[in-house]
């Protein structure tokens, strides 16, 4: 058989047919459907392809948009995510779904039409102070809402050491993946990556005075850190932050 995409009818009548394997089914799943609903196309198989459901990203939306994606991914989807939520939008969904949870620190929705299976990993989460709990708050739902056990530990930034010291010992036994929030110069990733032998996937915030330039400088710092296995996202991305860490422990502890 020729390797375009198949209609979903088209490909189950080849597999019923023995013109394809169930397999070779299964990979031309992976890449098909989308749906369009005019303003926006959803792609109902990225967690087939990726493990997890896409999420939607309501900053620049119109409430009436981000309402119309949320109520078409629920419809399909266990899980459904909103980010950078504002409240008058989070009142709009939870008068439509009265299950879903809003956190006005982390400006996040999350719908559960189902429980999500608990998956192996843990996922410390580390906040330089906080005035960065808004990032830690969006990586802390995001990964609970994939499934993940996550280890909050909170305001140990540099200008007071001994306070991520004391919390060292738990970090390296119970954590598998380490994220690290920091505005301000940036420094407690490169500090963690120094002290741990875990990943750790930094995150600047946009916190600080104005030569911090709304994270740029926090940012420059961990992409020089020199201690080796920081990984570095975008500023105030805790979503992002938490589904690298995903793929991470997906590969070495279960499928996605």
């Amino acid at each position: 058989m020729p390797h375009e995409t198949y209609p979903i009818k088209k490909l189950l009548e080849a597999i019923a047919a023995g013109e394809m394997s169930p397999e070779a089914g299964l990979r031309q799943l992976r890449h098909m459907p989308s749906r369009s609903i005019g303003f926006a196309t959803l792609d109902h198989h990225r967690t087939l392809r990726q493990g997890f459901p896409e999420v939607i990203f309501c900053e620049g939306k119109s409430d009436a948009q981000a309402l119309a994606i949320f109520s078409r991914m629920a419809e399909v989807e266990p899980v459904v995510l909103a980010t950078r939520v504002t409240p008058s939008l989070a009142a709009k969904i939870k008068r439509r779904f009265r299950a879903a949870t809003y956190s006005a620190i982390g400006r996040m929705v999350v719908l559960r039409r189902k429980s999500s299976p608990l998956r192996s990993g843990r996922i410390a989460l580390l906040s330089a102070g906080t005035a960065d709990l808004f990032v830690v708050e969006e990586a802390k739902m995001t990964a609970e809402a994939l499934g993940y056990q996550t280890m909050p530990v909170y305001d140990v930034g540099v200008a007071g050491l001994h306070r991520l010291l004391d919390r060292l010992a738990q970090i390296d036994e119970e954590a598998d993946v380490v994220i690290a929030v920091a505005g301000m110069d940036g420094l407690l990733p490169g500090v963690v990556g120094g002290l741990t032998g875990r990943p750790v996937i930094a995150v600047p915030t946009s916190v600080g005075y104005g030569t911090g330039a709304g994270g740029i400088a926090a940012l420059l710092t961990m992409l020089n850190a020199c201690a080796a296995g920081v990984a570095v996202v975008n500023i105030d991305n805790g979503f992002g932050a938490a589904i690298l860490a995903h793929r991470i422990l997906a590969r070495h502890l279960h499928a996605p």
